[in-house]
C-alpha cells in the first residue's frame, strides 16, 4: 500500500471524531443563542418582518460564500485552514449577541456567522467524504449530523438553566449569549488542533465557474432542481418558534421546542445514514428516504397552519427531527454518488448556493406573507412545496432511467 493512502487510512477514524465534536460544540454554542432570538428582538422592537430580512440577508451572503468556498476546494491542497477560520470567525461574534441594542447590530453578528458557516461548509463536508470509504460516506454524515444535532440538545437545556438562574433573571437572554463563548471556544481549540489534512491533489485544470458547473452529471443537477423547489419554502425555523408563541407557547419555554426536535433529529440521523449506505450500489435508493423526509417536513408545517394546543406543537417539533434525520445527511451523500471526486467541492458549493439563495427567499416571502395574511398562508405555502419536492425524489429512479457511475475513485 502506497505511503499517501496509508497515511489517509490512518486519518479517516480521526477525522470523522474531530468533526463530529467540533460540529457538537458549535452546536451547542449556536443553539444556546438560536432558539431565544426571535424572542429577544421583539425586545428591542423588531417583529417577524424584520426577522425575515435579517435572516434573509445573512442567508444571501452565506450562499455565495458556499459558492465560491466549494469552487475553490477542489484547486487547494489543503482544506483545513478555511474549515478552522469559519469556526473562529462564527464563534467570536456570537457573544456579541450580549451587547446589542438594535435590529442592524443583530443583522451584522448573523451576517459574519452565516458567511463563517459558508466558508467552512463545502472544504468540511468534501474532506469528511475523503476521510471515509464511499459505502460509509452515508454513515460518515449521519454521525456528524447526529453529533451536530446533540449539540444542539445540549444548548437549549443550558440556555433554560441559565434563563431560570439569578443571573438569567437579572440579564435575561444577554447572559445565555455571553456564556455561549465557552462551547464556541472548545470547538475552535477542537478542530484547530485535531483536523489532519485528507492530502488532495487538485486537478492542473482550471475551468471557469460555468465550464464547472456545465460539467456536472445531470442526476446532480435534477436533486438540485428538487431540493432546491422544496427550498423555496423552507423558511427560517425561527418562524416554527414564533408560530408557537402565537399558539400559546411562553417565551421562556422556546429552548424546549429546540429541544425535543433535538432529540429525535440526533436519535435518527446516524441510522438513517447507516441505512441510506445499503444502497450504495445504487445511489437512487437514498432518493426515497430523502423523499420520506419531505413528506415529514409537509405533514409539519400543515400542522403548524391549522393551529394545534401545547401537545401538539411540541408532538409536531419532535416529528420535525425526523425530516432533518432524513435528508440533512442523505441529501449530501447522494451529492457523493452523482459527481466524480474531483468535483465534490464544486458540486458542494453548487448545491449550498442555490439551497442559500432559495432560504433567503423564503424567509423574505414568508415574513411577508405573514404580516399580510397571518401564519396559516405561508406555512400551507411551505407544505405545498415540501410535498412536490418528495413527489420529484419518488420519481427520480423512473426519470433517471441511466444506471448512475461509481465515482468512488474519480
Amino acid at each position: 500500500m502506497p505511503e499517501s493512502q496509508t497515511q489517509t487510512s490512518a486519518t479517516q477514524p480521526r477525522n470523522v471524531h474531530i468533526f463530529g465534536a467540533t460540529s457538537f460544540f458549535n452546536d451547542t454554542a449556536s443553539e444556546m443563542a438560536y432558539w431565544i432570538l426571535p424572542a429577544f428582538l421583539t425586545t428591542i422592537g423588531a417583529g417577524p418582518a424584520t426577522l425575515g430580512i435579517i435572516e434573509g440577508i445573512a442567508e444571501s451572503v452565506a450562499s455565495f460564500a458556499k459558492l465560491f468556498s466549494g469552487l475553490w476546494t477542489d484547486r487547494l491542497r489543503r482544506r483545513k485552514p478555511l474549515v478552522v477560520g469559519g469556526y473562529v470567525v462564527a464563534n467570536l461574534v456570537k457573544p456579541l449577541l450580549a451587547a446589542v441594542t438594535g435590529a442592524w447590530q443583530v443583522l451584522f453578528i448573523r451576517f459574519a456567522d452565516r458567511l463563517a458557516k459558508g466558508v467552512r461548509g463545502a472544504p468540511r463536508d468534501v474532506m469528511l467524504s475523503e476521510s471515509v470509504p464511499r459505502e460509509r460516506v452515508g454513515s460518515a454524515f449521519g454521525l456528524l449530523q447526529a453529533m451536530d444535532s446533540a449539540g444542539a440538545i445540549a444548548g437549549p437545556l443550558l440556555a433554560l438553566l441559565i434563563m431560570g438562574s439569578a443571573i438569567g433573571h437579572r440579564w435575561g437572554a444577554r447572559a445565555v449569549f455571553l456564556a455561549a463563548a465557552v462551547p464556541g471556544a472548545l470547538c475552535v481549540v477542537v478542530v484547530a488542533f485535531g483536523l489532519r489534512e485528507t492530502h488532495h491533489m487538485p486537478s492542473s485544470e482550471r475551468q471557469s465557474i460555468f465550464a464547472n458547473a456545465r460539467n456536472l452529471p445531470a442526476a446532480f443537477y435534477y436533486v438540485l432542481f428538487a431540493i432546491g423547489l422544496f427550498s423555496i419554502g423552507n423558511s427560517s425555523d425561527m418562524f416554527l418558534v414564533l408560530r408557537a408563541q402565537s399558539l400559546g407557547i411562553p417565551v421562556t419555554h422556546a429552548p424546549l421546542l429546540g429541544l425535543v426536535f433535538n432529540l429525535t433529529y440526533t436519535a435518527a440521523a446516524w441510522p438513517a445514514g447507516k441505512i441510506s449506505d445499503r444502497a450504495v450500489q445504487n445511489s437512487r435508493g437514498r432518493y426515497g428516504i430523502a423523499a420520506a423526509g419531505l413528506l415529514i417536513f409537509s405533514i409539519v408545517y400543515w400542522i403548524f397552519a391549522r393551529g394545534v394546543g401545547f401537545a401538539g406543537v411540541y408532538a409536531a417539533m419532535a416529528f420535525y427531527g425526523l425530516y432533518y434525520a432524513l435528508t440533512q445527511p442523505v441529501l449530501k451523500a447522494v451529492v457523493v454518488d452523482t459527481v466524480p471526486r474531483s468535483q465534490r467541492g464544486g458540486a458542494f458549493g453548487i448545491y449550498y448556493f442555490v439551497t442559500s439563495v432559495a432560504a433567503l427567499l423564503a424567509s423574505v416571502l414568508t415574513g411577508e406573507l405573514w404580516r399580510l395574511w397571518g401564519a396559516r398562508v405561508p406555512f400551507l405555502f411551505s407544505a405545498a412545496l415540501a410535498f412536490a419536492g418528495a413527489i420529484l425524489f419518488v420519481l427520480a429512479p423512473v426519470v433517471l432511467r441511466k444506471p448512475a457511475p461509481d465515482y468512488s475513485t474519480r
